[in-house]
């Protein structure tokens, strides 16, 4: 089994952005030293409790201070960014960190829908349906990575397109989705697959049935390859785990219950917030669909999560609390939980 770390570069309370930098920088080192596979960044935009932005950034910080572990995006949001900006980017990433670069495409917005305008189009740009156009810029982007590039005719004329002057490697492409869409698009054009079970939890097996049944093989992937992503807080005790999983819950259920969000409450006072009854089932229904305890029953919940999907790749995303005491640029908790879990998988 090989085991992936998803990060969302989380601001707690009392952190600036570049103390959350620093800590996810350092929980990337752990997990490259402790052999996990892949270290993938999100993008989210204007929100308090989140610092990942902007993947190619962060990317390349992650990249230059690990040795060997892969790095990419889980994912860049597509809609949100020119595709040929995008080849450039990870055209150069992987220029400069040959073999170590994953590119991960999604088409949500990542963000509310005033700070998607303003990605898109600015202060009046022309309305372009961007989400429409999805599977042709997947296309391009794969077409301007080539060591070729691409050829833009214009005016009767022929313009070379490359992502970047003279490739000797490509990084792979994955899609990603939390719906039905991304699983027949990566099927049809023979791409792996990654389905955001730590975020929706429903839909998977229905998701990646839909992939390996319309998979097509292609240059880019021989057969159906996927990995599932979830969310995990692992402690010594079930307790201490428990503790350190509500923060995030908290900043979960703000999200989905339209409460304002703020950044991510510490372990003492995620411990005193009362959830609303209305809230409870809510909240209970999250944490079900969570991996939170000690190593073993972390362990054997993933396992059984893997063995049900028929995956050999699991993305862990962890999501532990810090306390009031804790330094604002590190994560300890997260660190231990990559520890633990990588002992009780070993």
């Amino acid at each position: 089994m090989k085991l992936s770390v998803l990060d969302l570069v989380p601001v707690r309370s009392g952190q600036s952005s570049g103390d959350a930098v620093h800590a996810s920088l350092d929980l990337a080192r752990t997990a490259d030293d402790l052999g996990y596979h892949r270290y993938w960044v999100a993008e989210h935009h204007n929100m308090p409790a989140v610092a990942a932005t902007n993947p190619p950034v962060l990317i390349a910080m992650i990249a230059g201070a690990t040795r060997r572990i892969r790095v990419g995006s889980g994912g860049v949001m597509l809609p949100n960014h020119a595709p040929f900006v995008v080849a450039e980017q990870f055209g150069l990433l992987e220029a400069a960190y040959p073999g170590r670069i994953d590119l991960g495409i999604g088409r949500a917005p990542g963000s509310d829908p005033v700070t998607s305008y303003v990605l898109r189009h600015g202060g009046g740009g022309v309305e372009d349906d961007a989400v429409a156009r999805f599977p042709r810029y997947v296309d391009d982007i794969m077409t301007m990575l080539e060591p070729d590039g691409a050829s833009l005719e214009l005016n009767g004329r022929s313009y070379p397109l490359r992502a970047t002057p003279a490739a000797t490697s490509t990084p792979p492409l994955w899609l990603l989705g939390s719906s039905d869409y991304s699983a027949r698009l990566a099927a049809q054009k023979g791409l792996p697959y990654v389905f955001a079970h730590h975020f929706s939890g429903n839909g998977t097996a229905e998701s990646l049935a839909l992939y390996r049944d319309g998979f097509r093989p292609s240059q880019y992937a021989a057969e159906p390859t996927t990995l599932l992503t979830a969310n995990v807080v692992v402690a010594e005790t079930a307790e201490e785990a428990e503790r350190l999983a509500r923060p995030q819950l908290l900043a979960m259920l703000a999200l989905r219950t339209g409460a304002p969000l703020t950044p991510q409450r510490t372990v003492e006072e995620a411990a005193a917030v009362q959830v609303p009854a209305a809230h409870e089932g809510l909240l209970e229904a999250m944490r079900s669909r969570w991996y939170i305890g000690s190593p073993d029953t972390v362990a054997q919940g993933l396992g059984r999560l893997a063995a049900e999907h028929g995956v050999e790749e699991l993305m862990v995303h962890p999501v532990a609390g810090a306390g009031l005491d804790t330094p604002t640029d590190s994560s300890p908790a997260r660190e231990e939980s990559l520890r633990l879990l990588a002992k009780a998988m070993d």
